[in-house]
């Protein structure tokens, strides 16, 4: 079953544009390479990529040769050893390796939901997504066979906690 990131993060506070969120994805993510798996020459563009990073960072990160292992364990003082300096940069570093770190951690959450259910939340995730291009009219809420309401409610409530579950039952 295949379905684009940007229809499962179409509910933003859910569960499911959490564990899809831009910052979990980035530039390389399309070559399926894991951050520890990553050349120098990957861990440079992604430096070079970074909003509000100068472009002689990226130079430091390719003259240092720094993998994707070395990366993720970089912290304040592996970056000053290599001559990072400035607080503003080195923040703005840190916090983009923390989110690389989180990021690239294999973490799977895995709970007991039928096909039928997550096929009817996908569905409308679709439709959603359709109806915001201006294609269709506001789709109709699932409609889900009484022998299957319950497991369906536990479902919407573990990917859309709270409020955000009005999004998919109305």
């Amino acid at each position: 079953m295949a379905t684009k990131r940007s229809t499962l993060c179409i509910a933003e506070d859910s569960v499911l544009a959490q564990q899809f969120d831009d910052s979990k994805w980035t530039v390389q993510g399309c070559n399926n390479l894991h951050v520890k798996d990553w050349s120098s020459e990957d861990v440079t563009s992604w430096v070079r990529n970074i909003d509000g990073i100068p472009n002689k960072i990226s130079k430091i990160f390719k003259k240092n040769e720094i993998t994707g292992r070395e990366l993720l364990v970089m912290k304040k003082d592996g970056l000053m050893m290599m001559r990072i300096t400035r607080p503003g940069t080195l923040c703005l570093l840190l916090s983009e390796i923390e989110m690389l770190e989180k990021a690239s951690q294999d973490i799977i959450t895995l709970i007991e939901h039928s096909r039928y259910c997550f096929c009817k939340i996908l569905d409308y995730l679709r439709l959603k997504q359709i109806h915001n291009q201006g294609l269709i009219g506001e789709p109709a809420l699932p409609k889900v066979c009484d022998s299957q309401k319950s497991r369906f409610n536990k479902v919407v409530k573990y990917y859309f906690p709270g409020a955000s579950a009005k999004f998919i039952t109305g």
